[in-house]
């Protein structure tokens, strides 16, 4: 067996960690003509792109372009977004009423106490005021609303964006010193594996000496040379390695690859498993058992990146 083809260079850690998490929340408030503007954003994972909007009637309209905005800056998760309008109040000048009403309702008390015989009954303006639409709500300009609104909401997707990509360097470096495990784990497995060849050599000839034959020597070379083959997983380790460098390119890289690492990992996971069932000594078998425990710990945490 070779130890002389040459292996795929190993990246080392990217000088910025730029993931960002598909778990936020960010909440902003501003100020427009007809009141108070506040938006909520809760993010949280999922496969894809799930926005959910709740709106004031006066921005129904304009869901549309709010989703386009808000799916221009998130790639992934489940996004619950809630724009609410508190409406100033406490100004005489923003009271409008209906007078047509207010005549309406005037005329049909009158008629009320004529037919109870009370001719005299007040009519209680205060009563009046509190009927359904007498005073009517300020009509509000959709384009000027929506204009704030669609500020304010960008004002809060930078704000969900700084907390992503801040929970996004956390569980980078976290599989940053994961992927140094692997790669110090596979290390050792390599370091291992002419011992473990010379170990199963030794089995095989003690094993035709029992037998007390005179074995072939290039029928005995031919076996030997099968067994080193079966039990060889430097290509394996190879791999692995190639799979860890990719992972760390990826760890730097600003774009969603989410979906990128969860497919590493299930690459990870067949080398490892491959590496387990040549394994033909205990500890390359504990070995293989450590790169899967590390794997799935990625493996948790990769299920949050977008």
């Amino acid at each position: 067996m070779s130890k002389n083809h040459e292996r795929r260079p190993v990246a080392g850690k990217p000088g910025d960690l730029m993931l960002h998490s598909m778990t936020g929340f960010a909440r902003q408030a501003a100020e427009s003509e007809v009141g108070t503007l506040t938006c909520e954003i809760r993010a949280v994972n999922h496969r894809y792109l799930d926005v959910q909007f709740r709106l004031p009637e006066e921005l129904r309209s304009k869901e549309t372009d709010l989703r386009q905005q808000l799916a221009a800056s998130i790639a992934r998760g489940k996004i619950d977004c809630n724009l609410h309008l508190k409406r100033r109040t406490g100004t005489s000048n923003e009271i409008r009423i209906n007078t047509g009403l207010v005549q309406q309702v005037c005329q049909r008390a009158q008629e009320i106490g004529v037919i109870l015989k009370n001719r005299a009954a007040p009519v209680s303006p205060l009563d009046v005021l509190r009927w359904p639409g007498v005073i009517e709500d300020q009509e509000i300009e959709a384009e000027t609303l929506f204009e704030s609104a669609s500020a304010l909401l960008a004002s809060t997707i930078t704000s969900l964006g700084e907390m992503r990509q801040s929970e996004g360097a956390r569980i980078a470096a976290l599989l940053d010193t994961k992927c140094r495990e692997l790669l110090s784990i596979a290390a050792g497995v390599r370091a291992r594996l002419p011992a473990v060849l010379d170990a199963a050599h030794r089995k095989q000839k003690e094993r035709i000496e029992k037998l007390d034959v005179i074995a072939d020597p290039a029928r005995l070379e031919t076996e030997l040379a099968l067994i080193a083959q079966k039990l060889d997983v430097d290509e394996e380790l190879d791999r692995l390695e190639s799979h860890v460098s990719e992972i760390r390119q990826a760890l730097g890289s600003n774009q969603p690859v989410g979906r990128r690492l969860d497919f590493l990992m299930q690459e990870l996971n067949r080398e490892a498993n491959t590496l387990g069932a040549k394994s033909a000594d205990t500890e390359t078998t504990r070995a293989a058992v450590d790169l899967k425990v590390l794997i799935e710990q990625m493996r948790e945490q990769i299920q949050n990146i977008e």
